[in-house]
């Protein structure tokens, strides 16, 4: 094999099973362990690779109640107030967009009840301006990844 698309591989390698020993991904990449170690290190000091964590089923452990969030903030107030939701506990996704609103935020709640308690707490905040709750009632996907293969990497 060439290291031309080594990494790509690897992290596609992975994405299939985060748990594939150095040995059994050496194996299926047709590289040494060492070679495997090393391209493996530098993809977590370049924060390609962020970390290795377990897909939680959250309806699973009774946390089956999705909000999307959206607000609409004074702009000076929005790193705060992003900074505010990225560290409760409840909320998986946060993002500064472009359109109508500043922020939206994605979180998992036990219940309604559970929800309107944490949502109300959250936007308490005079800087935010307007909010508009929608509660998920199917998620067809979620935390989905994508292997980083394209078809121009296989000619």
């Amino acid at each position: 094999m060439t290291y031309e698309h080594l990494d790509t591989d690897l992290v596609d390698e992975l994405l299939d099973n985060g748990r594939a020993s150095l040995r059994s991904l050496a194996e299926e990449l047709d590289v040494s362990v060492t070679t495997v170690s090393n391209h493996l290190s530098d993809l977590e000091e370049e924060n390609v690779i962020q970390g290795y964590t377990p897909i939680v089923d959250y309806d699973a452990v009774g946390y089956d109640v999705t909000a999307v969030i959206q607000l609409k903030t004074e702009g000076t107030a929005l790193p705060e107030i992003t900074e505010t939701l990225k560290n409760h506990r409840q909320m998986t996704s946060v993002y500064e967009v472009t359109g109508d609103y500043d922020v939206i935020a994605i979180g998992k709640f036990k219940d309604t009840e559970d929800m309107n308690d944490q949502i109300k707490s959250l936007i308490t905040d005079p800087d935010i301006n307007q909010s508009n709750t929608s509660i998920v009632l199917n998620a067809v996907a979620e935390n989905e990844q994508f292997e980083l293969k394209t078809d121009d990497d296989d000619t």
